[in-house]
């Protein structure tokens, strides 16, 4: 059960330190970090249950993953393992089950590759496919692997805080200079020192188009390091009971701590009080206070719709400027007979047919199918088919009614065929049919547009511009996705942890 709490004063009868606005994993990672350091915490939530994005909702036996089903963070060794570690801080675990493939391609061309959790036998499929450029493609996976063992190799916290960024460089120097030669690169500009074959290259788009909805001449090199090299080390690895658990765990944490959350509680404003923030107002015109405020939000949500426009400093302007909100999702998710999925099935695939609509409107198609995984998610004899595409919210928003249901079906109706070419048959084999869209996605996630994340509006150096977690409204912080690194649960868990870190300093809690 996810723990909840109605009245703050019964769990919290002193001063709030920390006000956290929204719980997804970057806010609950911030939150139980600061509650095990003593902190008294409160995350307000606007929906029933934690983890934004991150959650699970259950319909008829079926137990859906709101967002993506492929997780990174969740191995055992090493520091990159957020999501592992920031349970463990609080005293939680979570089962899992490895995948050993962590995707299977479907591209243009008959172009059909495995990502097998083994590297070497990743690197000899992709060189057989590609002979004269094998000493290119392991140059390229190689420059990845160098920066996800310099990752690896410190603990990961506050950029922002001197303390910390001494102590890690003195343990470590090496580790921090490789970092910090990398941090201003994208993986185009590697990708093209080593690889000329132009289909390869456009393989390269895709393998960061698939995480970061980017292709490679806007995706981080430290990002991609992190993502290409952790699908060998760390794995895939499904959570027991579906992706909500993690957020479950963390919230269970939160509590255990003397934190609290509060459900159903819709924050409309940012308090702000001789230029600093002071506390939230509730659309039911409550207030709270608290030592600091922390938003999970977006910075769109948050600098656009919950702080008057008079305190919107200029750096969040010139932010809104490099950074656009990336497209939102059309999602089936589908309850299916078991025989619609073939024997020897892979749990996670990617549809492409013409290299010309990767970033097309509903071009890509991510598909999961985390029942190979966890047979327990689904009722006997049923498998849960997760599938998505990107969508703008441009396309959906005057539409009303009759011609809002006719778009879903529409859409619907033209992914499950697509979806064909993977599972034939598979429209006879649907049981149970769940669309959402980008409107979706706003109304239940409170997202700008429907927006998982920000991507480069135009060609930046890598992470350098991407903010952290202080702001120029003072006790003001962001954390999430909107945040130094950027989107993935293990990122998120990054930033939440880089985010406690910063506040703990702040507040003498470290």
């Amino acid at each position: 059960m996810t723990p909840s709490i109605n009245n703050v004063t019964s769990s919290l009868n002193t001063e709030l330190d920390a006000l956290i606005i929204g719980s997804g994993v970057g806010g609950l990672v911030t939150g139980t970090q600061l509650a095990s350091k003593g902190a008294k915490v409160l995350v307000l939530e606007r929906y029933l249950t934690p983890g934004g994005s991150g959650s699970s909702f259950r319909r008829e036996g079926y137990t859906f993953d709101v967002g993506a089903s492929m997780v990174f963070g969740l191995g055992k060794k090493g520091y990159t393992n957020l999501l592992t570690r920031a349970l463990n801080d609080i005293g939680e675990e979570c089962s899992t089950i490895s995948d050993p493939v962590q995707l299977e391609y479907h591209l243009p061309d008959q172009f059909r590759l495995e990502v097998n959790y083994q590297y070497k036998d990743f690197i000899a499929c992709l060189s057989n496919l590609f002979p004269h450029e094998s000493k290119g493609i392991s140059q390229f996976y190689n420059t990845c692997w160098q920066i996800f063992r310099a990752l690896d190799a410190i603990p990961l916290l506050s950029l922002e805080d001197p303390n910390y960024l001494a102590k890690v460089f003195l343990r470590n120097p090496l580790a921090c200079l490789t970092l910090a030669r990398w941090l201003p690169v994208n993986v185009g500009d590697v990708a093209r020192q080593y690889i000329t074959d132009e289909r390869l290259l456009k393989f390269i788009d895709m393998e960061c188009y698939c995480w970061s909805v980017m292709p490679a001449d806007l995706t981080p090199i430290i990002n991609a390091g992190m993502v290409f090299s952790d699908r060998h080390a760390g794995g895939i690895n499904y959570p027991s009971g579906g992706v909500g658990t993690i957020a479950e765990k963390l919230a269970t944490g939160l509590q255990r701590y003397g934190g609290a959350i509060r459900y159903k509680s819709r924050v409309s404003e940012i308090i702000i009080k001789d230029e600093k923030a002071i506390g939230v107002r509730l659309s039911n015109n409550e207030e709270i206070y608290a030592r600091v405020v922390i938003s999970n939000a977006t910075r769109w949500n948050t600098f656009g719709t919950l702080l008057n426009k008079s305190y919107i400093p200029k750096t969040e302007k010139t932010w809104s400027k490099r950074y656009k909100p990336s497209p939102s999702f059309v999602s089936l998710h589908l309850g299916v007979r078991a025989e619609a999925i073939p024997l020897n099935t892979h749990c996670h695939h990617l549809l492409l047919e013409s290299w010309n609509e990767m970033e097309a409107e509903q071009g890509t198609i991510f598909v999961s199918i985390p029942t190979l995984l966890d047979p327990s998610l689904a009722p006997t004899g049923r498998h849960i088919i997760h599938a998505f595409t990107p969508s703008m919210i441009t396309g959906w928003e005057n539409l009303y009614s009759s011609a809002y249901f006719q778009a879903k079906k529409t859409s619907a109706d033209r992914l499950i065929h697509r979806l064909e070419s993977i599972f034939p048959g598979l429209n006879k084999g649907i049981t149970n049919l769940e669309i959402g869209t980008p409107r979706s996605h706003r109304r239940f996630l409170g997202r700008q547009q429907g927006t998982y994340g920000p991507i480069p509006a135009m060609r930046l150096p890598g992470l350098l511009p991407m903010p952290l977690n202080t702001t120029e409204v003072e006790r003001l912080y962001c954390v999430g996705d909107s945040c130094f690194p950027g989107q993935g649960l293990n990122a998120v868990a990054f930033s939440g942890f880089a985010c406690a870190d910063r506040v703990g300093a702040d507040l003498n809690l470290n």
